[in-house]
């Protein structure tokens, strides 16, 4: 393991100053700072620090641009409360960070985790194509993400629910009441989740002898708006039911039908993802797929705390469960 001495050695400048780079002392240049840390981690530094504190410090990362997380009827609350949670059962010290694409762009992850002393993270709401995953293909920081997958690095695994089983549970329902049109309103393409779910909802109208129809079949985004650039053209092509990767986006999906002059189920069937609060203050009620985020939560902890103590971790799936409400009806 690389000592501050080798560090000094690597650099050319003094222990002291490697000192104050990782500790983030105010009078040393933050270029300094910077490149003492990226150096720390290319050669495999551990801080005393952290390996001697008795309470363990970890963060929760959240892209805010594509997860809130602030209020009990959003998706992240219960997922940040039910790791809190198992954090507190392990005595934790969890601090909440927004990670934009400029916190991903003014420093590499394992710096800033090395820089700020945090022995793990949960990450949420990022996408396949953000700087910090991609950097997680390296990493030596013990990582839990949601609804992504790295393969191949021991230190960073993977919660979320079962995508398959869940979409699933929504089109065998439909099929089940007579439905064959169906569509898919997925959410958005660069996500690993809404690829499994894209791959599911095909898989699942197979086996049921019916084939997918392409122009049944969109990718959205994980906003109510997106509804209305997809509906009216899943309307065109006769689809009787829409399945959609989130309460957010069903009710989107309600409201475009509405305003088509369309009823809910007696026209059009709806089925949701999550069971979000919202879904059952839908008019009518909607049915969903429920995802346990309290659980998905506390699991992440589990999963991390397995990582922090060299467990080698890949992926922690939990079941998708049926919510049976108002907005899906049997055809004629």
């Amino acid at each position: 393991m690389a000592t501050i001495k080798d560090i000094a050695e690597r650099l050319g400048i003094a222990v002291s100053t490697v000192s104050k780079g990782l500790n983030g002392a105010n009078d040393i240049s933050e270029e300094m700072r910077q490149l003492v840390l990226d150096t720390a981690v290319e050669m495999g530094y551990s801080s005393k620090k952290i390996r001697s504190r008795n309470t363990t410090k970890v963060c929760i990362f959240i892209e805010d641009r594509n997860m809130d997380y602030e209020t009990i009827d959003q998706f992240g609350y219960e997922l940040v409360m039910g790791f809190k949670l198992g954090a507190a059962s392990r005595n934790w010290d969890v601090t909440t960070i927004p990670a934009n694409l400029t916190v991903q762009t003014s420093e590499k992850y394992d710096s800033y985790m090395l820089g700020h002393g945090f022995a793990g993270a949960f990450l949420l709401g990022f996408t396949l194509h953000d700087d910090w995953i991609r950097q997680l293909h390296k990493t030596t920081v013990p990582t839990v993400l949601l609804d992504n997958y790295i393969p191949g690095n021991q230190n960073v695994g993977y919660v979320g629910t079962d995508s398959d089983e869940g979409i699933t549970l929504a089109v065998n329902h439909l099929v089940a009441m007579g439905h064959k049109q169906i569509a898919f309103l997925n959410g958005s393409k660069n996500s690993m989740v809404s690829e499994e779910r894209d791959v599911a909802f095909r898989k699942c109208m197979r086996e049921n002898g019916i084939h997918p129809d392409p122009n049944l079949i969109a990718y959205g985004y994980y906003v109510p708006d997106c509804a209305k650039y997809h509906v009216p053209n899943f309307i065109e092509h006769h689809a009787t039911a829409v399945v959609c990767a989130s309460d957010l986006i069903a009710s989107g999906v309600i409201n475009e039908l509405h305003q088509m002059g369309l009823k809910v189920p007696d026209d059009v069937s709806v089925i949701g993802y999550d069971d979000l609060p919202i879904a059952g203050q839908l008019s009518p009620k909607l049915t969903t797929i429920r995802q346990d985020r309290y659980d998905l939560g506390k699991s992440a902890a589990l999963m991390l705390d397995g990582l922090i103590h060299g467990v080698s971790l890949s992926k922690l799936l939990l079941r998708a469960k049926f919510i049976s409400r108002e907005s899906t009806k049997r055809l004629d």
